[in-house]
């Protein structure tokens, strides 16, 4: 079975993960919205898969408080995928610039609102264009529509409360996806650096193929590296970064793999912040 299949469910229009070539034959499709949620807005301006809607990744983002990079209120979200012209019936294709991050949050939020039409396009602009696609630069306004945002999957996340009581359970797991130096705690900007207790530590870059445009890496081999921290698909796997962003691809890349996966929004800024998180340097 091919990675681009595996993932494949009879309600949706496309996989989890779709190629280029299986994208573009379904552009034309009326239920699809394509979303592009790149690190650098100049990208989406100098070209973008044909129909395209851009999304301000700031806005999959509270943006306030102590911990601004927290899930956005239900109200800010019913503004953002009516402003996109979300429907309950539309079938989003998310993807970015950078290998994953953005569009891997953009999906994991649409996760947490029950909303399961989607797919993650593999690789991103780059895999498009290397696999000699169109691109376009003409911006696309989607017509607005009345989505009212709500919470229906809030498994799909997990809090530090959870994590830290949970730590050193059996069947439970935190795949941290920041640099190695972040993770050893010789890197960071926080007011105490480090790690979750017992987390794991795999790049997300590591989970990308950088031969292949930023693709995820070959299935198989994914499995047996996190198999070896310690990872496996009978496990519940809490991800997270510094902020959730990166921690979307890996999210994403364990969804694909089979893995029951959850997202830590408050991620270490949060959690680097605060007297009353444990934390290990090692």
């Amino acid at each position: 079975m091919s990675q681009e299949n595996a993932m494949s469910s009879e309600d949706n229009l496309l996989p989890l993960i779709v190629e280029p070539e299986r994208l573009a034959e379904h552009l034309d499709a009326p239920e699809l919205l394509i979303v592009d949620v790149p690190l650098k807005a100049e990208s989406h301006q100098q070209g973008h898969v044909p129909g395209a809607v851009y999304l301000d990744h700031r806005r999959l983002l509270r943006g306030e408080g102590d911990v601004p990079n927290e899930v956005p209120s239900e109200e800010a979200l019913s503004r953002l995928f009516s402003d996109l012209g979300l429907t309950r019936d539309t079938h989003v294709v998310a993807y970015d610039d950078e290998g994953g991050g953005w569009a891997g949050r953009l999906l994991w939020t649409l996760e947490l609102l029950g909303h399961t039409r989607y797919s993650y396009l593999n690789g991103g602009i780059h895999a498009w264009q290397a696999a000699g696609q169109p691109v376009s630069t003409e911006p696309r306004t989607p017509a607005p529509s009345d989505y009212e945002a709500e919470i229906r999957h809030p498994d799909v996340a997990i809090d530090r409360h959870e994590i830290a009581e949970r730590l050193g359970e059996p069947g439970f797991a935190v795949w941290d996806a920041r640099s190695r130096e972040e993770y050893l705690g010789t890197k960071g900007d926080n007011k105490r650096l480090g790690h979750i207790p017992g987390a794991v530590n795999l790049d997300w870059t590591d989970a990308m193929d950088k031969e292949r445009q930023l693709r995820i890496r070959d299935y198989a081999e994914l499995i047996t590296e996190l198999e070896a921290l310690g990872l496996t698909p009978d496990m519940e796997i809490a991800t997270h970064c510094q902020s959730h962003h990166r921690s979307g691809f890996t999210w994403l890349v364990g969804k694909a793999l089979g893995f029951n996966m959850r997202g830590y929004a408050g991620s270490w800024k949060e959690w680097g912040n605060r007297d009353d998180t444990p934390i290990e340097k090692s």
